[in-house]
């Protein structure tokens, strides 16, 4: 995350002029450079480890077995080395230690101690039992050992975080070098909202510029909502929405002016308490002298518009129209469908159906989960809400999910196995459709895929042929024999009520809904035209849809199933508001055939449709993980800690 927002140069600039011993220059503080990571596990920050929750028991004494590491059994040989050091009480509980002896015990530096021995003094070599059977079993390859050997020790050996840097990724030098007491793993590991305060108490006026410059940025990632982030987090770890508000951090850190920046859906994964945030962060872009575009569903973010360009009226071939131009204020008045919708007042559910069961979720702790217990209502719909980093996901898609395994999960993953895949195939309507041309034709089904017979010789089915440019990328260009349809000639012959298959792949859902009368065909497409999905062809290829509509033609392959639980992680992204109404249709569809619909959603039309909300807080990151509310729609407007709650009044 730090090479995205800058952030960590400047850190790293900071210690190498501020930090104490000094160690060097702001290299030395970086893993990616030979001279800053550390040695042991070359900056990557994982390494073979000794599985401690195997190796001790802290809550026996040494007299009682709390190693458990082979070799050391009470009385056995390397348990009376520990005994004859003199250092421990051998009948205190391990959890009783002090952090010194519990440091002595287990990691202790090799030295040499005179112990008795049948009646005779002797200097033997003693060291911490993690730090011996480290430099015996770890640092020294195992598989060098008997195989009797390994067995033995396989157990207490896992991957985990480097010994010597314990995960830090850094040189002993470059951790041993302190600002305030802090090093810069410390640092780097804070929450931002608690990092900022950190680096202001910093008062050397040698990085006084340096100390600016940080805070500044800092104060950046607060004002959008990201005080929960840590610097040292993986970029892939970061949601679309997240990853999206740091690159804006980036350039509003920039000096570039008179710049024009597209921004495609940024509230997205945004509660409502900090699109404000967006909304300020979009303004200092365009009053920096620079043009601002947004392309955006969220009403705050629409309102908040000098210009707006409303395109329709519809998807599809209905849409591609400019429907109006001009200011908010004018698009409430214009008739169209945003206008519309924008002028409706939110209403919240009031019959709420009852639930059959629940599932429960016990003494969770993951990340920043607080010891949540909760129960997830069954055969209603649920939404899991709360502000960002608040511990939602965590709870849902990870803690739930791995003790209810069963659960299908619609997520915004890509989907498609291969680069010929598409809506058709995946959702299985091609299977039908190539029946219903063999059966026309008279004529084997094969001949109308292009996985097999049917497939033009020259391009393979695929559509494009590869040009490789030697040195330089290859370049794909449109079969000149098929012309890009995939299909030999003679195949294109064949004809269905006077369509091709090729034609009927480059039909949209909303056109072939109208052509085809096939009961099978027509209830998969019927599906797709419910979750949104009128304006995709059949033919399109699946890598080139959005992840909101990954999820969303999902959703459509699983709606015939029945006594299930289902789980989606903000399904209204990439939804017009008046879609979000077929969206609840479809959820509400999938509750009254007996099923279980859990979904992760900021979006307030979605919210305020529940059966039962589940609202996590009160904030995010370390000040939140703890669950607000669980109640109706109509009960949580009078959750006085639910921030959710006042969105919604």
């Amino acid at each position: 995350m730090g090479t995205i927002t800058d952030i960590s140069p400047i850190l790293r600039l900071l210690f190498s002029r501020a930090g104490q011993p000094y160690v060097g220059p702001a290299h030395m503080f970086s893993f990616n450079d030979p001279q800053g990571m550390c040695l042991e596990c070359n900056g990557i920050g994982r390494s073979l480890c000794v599985d401690m929750s195997k190796a001790v028991d802290m809550s026996r004494s040494l007299n009682e077995g709390a190693i458990m590491l082979p070799d050391y059994k009470v009385n056995g040989w390397e348990w009376n080395m520990v005994v004859q050091s003199g250092s421990f009480d051998l009948d205190k509980k391990l959890s009783d230690y002090s952090e010194e002896e519990l440091e002595q015990l287990l990691y202790a530096k090799a030295r040499k101690v005179e112990m008795d021995f049948a009646g005779k003094a002797m200097n033997i070599t003693v060291e911490g039992i993690i730090e011996k059977f480290s430099n015996k079993y770890i640092k020294q390859d195992v598989k060098t050992k008997s195989e009797r050997t390994q067995k033995a020790v396989a157990p207490y050996i896992i991957d985990g975080p480097c010994s010597s840097c314990r995960g830090a990724r850094l040189s002993q030098a470059a951790l041993g070098c302190r600002i305030n007491g802090l090093n810069i793993a410390e640092m780097s590991s804070m929450e931002v909202g608690r990092l900022i305060r950190v680096v202001r108490e910093i008062d050397d006026p040698v990085v006084a510029p340096v100390v600016k410059s940080l805070t500044e940025r800092l104060q950046h990632l607060v004002d959008i909502g990201l005080d929960y982030l840590t610097l040292d987090r993986e970029t892939d770890t970061l949601s679309g929405g997240e990853s999206q508000r740091v690159k804006m951090v980036k350039h509003l850190s920039g000096s570039l002016v008179d710049v024009t920046y597209i921004f495609d859906e940024p509230s997205v994964g945004l509660h409502p308490r900090d699109v404000h945030r967006l909304n300020e962060l979009l303004q200092k872009l365009r009053d920096k002298g620079n043009t601002v575009i947004v392309v955006e569903h969220d009403p705050d973010v629409i309102k908040l518009a000098d210009h707006i360009v409303d395109v329709g009226p519809h998807a599809g071939s209905r849409g591609g129209t400019i429907v109006y131009e001009g200011s908010f204020q004018g698009l409430l008045k214009s008739g169209t469908l945003t206008g519309n919708y924008m002028k409706r007042p939110l209403k919240l559910k009031q019959d709420c159906r009852q639930p059959s069961g629940k599932l429960s979720i016990r003494d969770a702790k993951l990340h920043n989960l607080r010891n949540v217990s909760v129960d997830i209502p069954t055969g209603v719909l649920t939404v899991v809400t709360g502000v960002a980093g608040s511990g939602k996901s965590t709870l849902i898609n990870e803690v739930f999910l791995s003790q209810h395994p069963d659960a299908i999960v619609i997520d915004q993953s890509a989907v498609g196995v291969s680069t010929r895949s598409n809506p058709a195939t995946y959702t299985g309507i091609m299977d039908d459709v190539r029946k219903a041309f063999a059966s026309a034709n008279k004529v084997n089904q094969g001949l109308f895929s292009f996985y097999s017979k049917g497939a033009c010789e020259n391009c393979q089915g695929q559509g494009v042929v590869s040009i490789d440019l030697s040195f330089l990328d290859s370049v794909e260009l449109p079969c000149e024999v098929c012309g890009g349809r995939r299909f030999k000639e003679e195949v294109l012959e064949y004809k269905l009520n006077g369509k091709s298959i090729a034609d009927v792949l480059e039909m949209t859902v909303e056109q072939a809904l109208e052509f085809f009368e096939l009961k099978e065909i027509v209830c998969k497409l019927q599906a797709m035209s419910d979750v949104g999905l009128n304006y995709i062809t059949l033919g399109q290829p699946l890598s080139t849809l959005s992840g909101g509509e990954c999820q969303r033609i999902k959703l459509a392959s699983e709606l015939h199933k029945k006594g299930s639980i289902y789980v989606l992680d903000e399904p209204t992204t990439g939804l017009h508001m008046s879609d979000i109404g077929h969206l609840q249709g479809i959820m509400n569809r999938l509750v009254d055939t007996g099923n279980t619909v859990i979904v992760i959603e900021h979006n307030l039309d979605m919210i305020s449709q529940a059966d039962w909300i589940i609202d996590m807080g009160p904030d995010g990151g370390s000040r939140g993980g703890q669950v607000v509310f669980e109640g109706t729609p109509s009960q949580i407007i009078h959750a006085e800690q639910s921030i959710t709650g006042r969105y919604l009044m």
